[in-house]
């Protein structure tokens, strides 16, 4: 499938059926195709070719997806930003990916460095026509996103994928959902997410189907919107349905248009799942997979046997694999390293060669970190994440980050972060720090610090400033051993 000329291709089958909505906004087939044909030329307008990025910093809105096929139509690759990331942060990811615009709010133009163009308007009122722009038919091997996930090392990286892995991913969803052309989702999570472009956005559109683009998620207007929209799915993650499950008991709403809910992110417990199903009788499939894989990998099946506390086997065209320290397949049962295989398996980590090398085999297995095993029908069930990462409210969480900003502040001697359990976020962070001789910082001078250098969802829950931090016996900080000690304070 051509993804840019999806637009085109819709509007020529159905020109007056519903493409996107948001909030304020609904758009058929036809207006769509407008909509991305004008928003090109003006990307054009300011000099965009084919190979540049387009970085696009809204909230979840028709404007986003409308730019995000605009760019396309040009042969450009979109890096999607978090609106709520800090100024540094921007910063990092516009430099970075080399963008040459960045599609943002006039809020945000403060922001944007001098060497990015800032285009706050992509489909002006005034303008009534497209501008012609020469066709652009992708090849697979062109790249279409650039999303940026942090790592180990501290500052976020580029996930490369190309038209080939979106187009495999999106195949692959479409056949393990069963999605057609009466598919309408629910987009309630973040769209500068891989999972929300391509799970709630592009899977049903080309499925011949719909989306609904939601603000920002509310609990207790969230129902109404499904009853409004009459969605056959949703994607959310376990905070969302552990709010939902918890919400009054004289809330009965009318689900009967859902045939199903996605959830994944992080690890939901059985409880959890089992609770929201009993309540709202909705089918919820656990499914796991990483932005390096385009998305999602393994899901328990709609239509076959789920199995509670997996998150099932492979999607169609996908293969995983279960290996010990030496690289070796285990026995099923047994616990390793999970690979995956795939066309959705990304082009690598932009600019980062050694890092690339080390995640993808010269067999082209994905090298997740993660630890899990397979049972004897082959669904996955993970036993441990990959290295510190927690998870926060299904927004990854990379401990170094903050401890990077927190050294940064004078007499900082040694820092720590790890998480401690949430009953509705699943996870939040802790910040332990011991000072340097001399030093008399408090915790409100640590938590000033970091706010505005880091995302908000990043700032600790909780602040501890303790007189040493315990080591391992090689002199590193001993985490498994904090962990215990904050998770014990809790318990």
């Amino acid at each position: 499938m051509n993804l840019p000329a999806l637009p085109e291709m819709r509007a020529e089958q159905d020109p007056n059926g519903p493409a996107i909505a948001d909030d304020f906004v609904e758009l058929t087939n036809a207006e769509f195709a407008s909509a991305v044909a004008i928003a090109s030329g003006v990307l054009r307008s300011r000099g965009i070719l084919a190979g540049d990025v387009v970085a696009i910093m809204l909230p979840n809105s028709t404007s986003f997806v409308v730019g995000l096929f605009a760019a396309w139509r040009l042969g450009a690759i979109v890096t999607p930003i978090n609106p709520s990331l800090a100024a540094d942060e921007v910063e990092h990811q516009l430099h970075d990916s080399a963008a040459k615009v960045v599609v943002t709010l006039p809020q945000r133009l403060a922001e944007v460095p001098h060497s990015v163009v800032a285009i706050t308007d992509l489909v002006p009122r005034s303008t009534s026509t497209a501008v012609a722009v020469p066709e652009w038919l992708s090849s697979s091997a062109d790249l279409a996103l650039l999303i940026y996930t942090s790592g180990t090392t501290g500052r976020p990286k580029g996930v490369m994928l190309d038209h080939g892995n979106v187009d495999a991913m999106c195949s692959m969803l479409i056949e393990g959902f069963g999605l057609d052309s009466a598919a309408h989702s629910l987009l309630i999570l973040p769209l500068f997410h891989v999972n929300g472009i391509v799970v709630s956005t592009l899977s049903p559109l080309l499925a011949g189907g719909r989306a609904t683009i939601a603000g920002r998620f509310d609990a207790t207007s969230f129902f109404d919107r499904v009853e409004r929209a009459r969605p056959t799915y949703f994607s959310g993650v376990p905070a969302i349905y552990a709010m939902l499950a918890d919400l009054p008991s004289d809330v009965s709403p009318d689900t009967s248009s859902l045939e199903f809910a996605v959830c994944g992110a992080a690890p939901a417990s059985v409880e959890l799942l089992a609770k929201f199903q009993d309540r709202f009788g909705v089918p919820i499939i656990e499914g796991y997979g990483l932005s390096e894989g385009t998305c999602a990998s393994t899901v328990n099946p709609l239509r076959d046997v789920r199995k509670a506390g997996t998150v099932g086997p492979p999607l169609p065209g996908q293969s995983v694999r279960i290996v010990n320290g030496d690289g070796r397949d285990v026995d099923r049962g047994m616990a390793g390293e999970v690979l995956i295989k795939g066309e959705n398996v990304m082009r690598g980590y932009l600019n980062k060669p050694e890092e690339t090398a080390a995640t993808i085999t010269e067999e082209g297995w994905l090298r997740t970190g993660d630890i899990g095993y397979l049972d004897e029908d082959g669904y996955l069930t993970l036993v441990d994440r990959a290295k510190d990462m927690l998870i926060r409210g299904g927004e990854n969480i990379y401990p170094k980050e903050i401890e990077d900003v927190v050294y940064q502040l004078p007499g900082v001697f040694e820092a720590a972060v790890v998480g401690r359990s949430h009953p509705v976020l699943g996870e939040e962070p802790v910040l332990l720090i011991s000072l340097a001789s001399g030093t008399s910082l408090g915790e409100n001078d640590i938590r000033d610090h970091l706010v505005g250098k880091v995302s908000k969802f990043k700032v600790p829950a909780e602040i501890l400033i303790v007189e040493s931090l315990p080591k391992n016996p090689v002199g590193k900080i001993d985490k498994p051993s904090i962990r215990k000690k904050v998770s014990a304070a809790v318990s």
